[in-house]
């Protein structure tokens, strides 16, 4: 539940270079215009003359909103590390507009002075759990926003696996590999393997060929509440799993990943007036005439 004033805040960020460094500070003592700020960094090699320094256990202890500040990677990484805390989410985007960091470096005032005003709408949107369950081994498990993917661990040869939905079989393929996708998902690499473009408030997930042997192969877009099971079964061969592109590992042959909904949504606020399909339209060129 939203609190009705935000009084401690996290940023998140990723420098990337020195003009966004310059521009990270202009941040912080914008947000600290509204109260106190907890600063964290995925670089290593970040310079702050800021001192509050907090890790994620830190900021899901104190801070009661989360600033992103990179490009949707960015964000996708504090959504993974804070969903268990309840902490809503904004997005800043130092590059080009996107998906989910959706407040660009020139609005930033005009829009952070509504989000902290209380003009903003609320989003909620789902996790993929992932389950690996490897012989002999005990399970382990990783979070993605977009995508859970299995490919194979040789760059020319396609694996064989068999998928199935709560139990039940849905098919045997030989591909170079399955895209599981959230609806915020949809728009990454799913969709240029040919998936659907899902709104973010569908209750689904895509199962997508990576380029499959048999045509007849499509994708297809399943209920989130269904458990989705995909087993190795091709003998001397290994496929490679990975999580919004991180936490990799290898399956081999008869080793299974389990695919479920997390049991917690996590939250990004939108500026007043936000607009999914505007999104849509700039990022994908919808409507330009050639």
């Amino acid at each position: 539940m939203l609190t009705d004033r935000f009084t401690t805040t996290a940023l998140i960020v990723r420098q990337g270079s020195a003009q966004h460094a310059q521009q990270i500070r202009a941040i912080c003592k914008t947000l600290a215009e509204f109260g106190e700020v907890l600063v964290h960094s995925l670089d290593d090699d970040f310079q702050c003359d800021y001192p509050n320094i907090a890790d994620f256990a830190e900021i899901g202890q104190k801070a009661d909103l989360a600033v992103s500040v990179g490009g949707d990677g960015t964000l996708l990484t504090a959504a993974r590390n804070l969903v268990d805390y309840g902490i809503p989410l904004v997005g800043i985007n130092l590059g080009r507009l996107g998906f989910l960091a959706d407040v660009t470096i020139t609005d930033l005032h005009e829009h952070l002075s509504g989000i902290f005003a209380g003009h903003y709408s609320v989003e909620k949107r789902f996790l993929l759990d992932g389950e690996i369950l490897q012989q002999g081994q005990p399970p382990i498990s990783h979070l993605a926003v977009n995508d859970i993917i299995l490919h194979s661990h040789q760059n020319i040869r396609m694996i064989e696996f068999e998928v199935y939905s709560d139990g039940q079989l849905i098919n045997k393929q030989r591909a170079d590999g399955l895209i599981v996708s959230s609806p915020t998902g949809s728009t990454a690499y799913a969709l240029s393997g040919g998936g659907p473009i899902m709104h973010p408030s569908l209750n689904a997930l895509a199962l997508v060929p990576i380029c499959p042997h048999t045509l007849s192969q499509r994708p297809i877009v399943l209920p989130s509440e269904q458990r989705i099971e995909i087993q190795l079964n091709q003998p001397g061969s290994a496929g490679l799993l990975s999580f919004d592109g991180h936490s990799r590992a290898v399956l081999n042959c008869g080793d299974r990943i389990v695919v479920t909904r997390h049991q917690k949504n996590f939250t990004l606020l939108h500026p007043a007036g936000y607009d999914y399909f505007h999104i849509l339209r700039a990022k994908l060129k919808w409507s330009n005439q050639p």
